[in-house]
């Protein structure tokens, strides 16, 4: 029966792999059988250069290091490991425990133990079984975090395949909206690399512009489509649409870094705007560079009302409003844009006629 036991832990421990470095090739030897028999897949080296690049190279789940060595002790080997490894399980030998390393060093290159060498090594192997229980623990715990990972990845693109229809339901009901949201994105993400925004916030930016609008499920039909100037009633019905938005998107964590774009794309800079009337800095930044590209996009689309404004016209709005519909420093930015970079404006407009 314990045969039978001790050839099931074998195989077990198979599956660990150890490496042994110890500049005395007879330490090396011991270590080799004592281990090989307990059934661990062993590698011994003598040069601890060539094990900083073993391990560099190849995946081991122990180390047992001998403090002691030339060219450089232990410590030193386990500094330049640190550097590419955080997570290998150190255990160090030491031929007398008044020439272990001190205990400061042991905290912070993160060794896990240490022993004195022995003629038997039944320390040491209490020592390696604790830390296999330990390494084996923390595998389970990345293959459960990596799995709710996936589970997550996963609900996330449902979420957000859903959402998509949803805005492309809004876009089948008004027609102007149809591939607005992209080009807000788009122009969104244009400003924000003028700024040298972070990579984060440009993110933000181009899932925001392309969800800004996605309230308007919640607008009816009959006032998305009128032909006709909007009614006070209906004009307020229109104004309902970033709450409706953030609504919609609040469910998901996903869409949390949004919801300022989406619920403020519409304040103006001297706080007449809605749906909270913020003005000047109390309006989320990235909200305020979304509103000068979704008021671009509005005034050159064509409406049924009106042709899209020339860019002369355009700049003309913008200088106007500065200031009072949008923040100064962000239009003097969009405004260098439309006067010297316009080329870059034409491209996206290219990609969605």
């Amino acid at each position: 029966m314990r045969k039978g036991l001790q050839n099931i832990e074998n195989n077990e421990n198979s599956n660990y792999k150890i490496i042994a470095v110890d500049d005395e090739e007879g330490i090396i030897d011991s270590l080799s059988i004592f281990l090989k028999r307990s059934g661990y897949n062993f590698i011994g080296v003598t040069d601890p250069q060539e094990a900083i690049e073993r391990v560099k190279n190849e995946h081991f789940d122990l180390m047992i290091l001998d403090f002691i060595m030339t060219p450089f002790h232990g410590d030193q080997v386990v500094e330049e490991i640190r550097k590419f490894n955080k997570e290998l399980y150190i255990l160090l030998l030491t031929g007398h425990k008044d020439l272990a390393p001190p205990l400061e060093t042991i905290r912070r290159l993160d060794i896990q133990g240490y022993c004195e060498k022995s003629d038997k090594f039944d320390q040491l192997l209490l020592l390696i079984e604790s830390g296999i229980k330990s390494i084996a623990q923390m595998n389970e715990i990345k293959k459960i975090n990596s799995q709710l990972s996936d589970t997550y990845d996963k609900l996330e693109n449902a979420y957000l395949e859903s959402i998509q229809t949803l805005r492309y339901t809004v876009e089948a009901k008004d027609p102007y909206t149809r591939g607005h949201s992209d080009r807000v994105s788009e122009y969104s993400v244009l400003i924000g690399k003028k700024l040298n925004l972070s990579d984060e916030d440009l993110k933000i930016l181009q899932l925001g512009g392309i969800f800004h609008d996605i309230g308007k499920i919640g607008v009816p039909d009959a006032i998305l489509q009128k032909n006709a100037k909007l009614t006070d009633d209906e004009y307020s019905e229109i104004k309902n649409h970033p709450s409706i938005g953030v609504h919609i998107l609040s469910t998901a964590t996903i869409f949390k870094d949004i919801i300022p774009i989406v619920k403020h794309h519409h304040e103006k800079f001297d706080g007449t705007g809605y749906p909270a009337r913020l003005a000047g800095n109390d309006i989320p930044y990235l909200a305020r560079i979304a509103a000068i590209a979704d008021s671009f996009d509005a005034m050159t689309s064509k409406r049924v009302y009106r042709n899209s404004l020339s860019l002369d016209t355009v700049i003309s709005e913008f200088n106007r409003c500065r200031g009072s519909q949008f923040d100064p420093d962000l239009t003097d930015v969009f405004l260098d844009i439309l006067e010297n970079h316009f080329e870059d404006i034409r491209e996206i407009q290219e990609k969605y006629v």
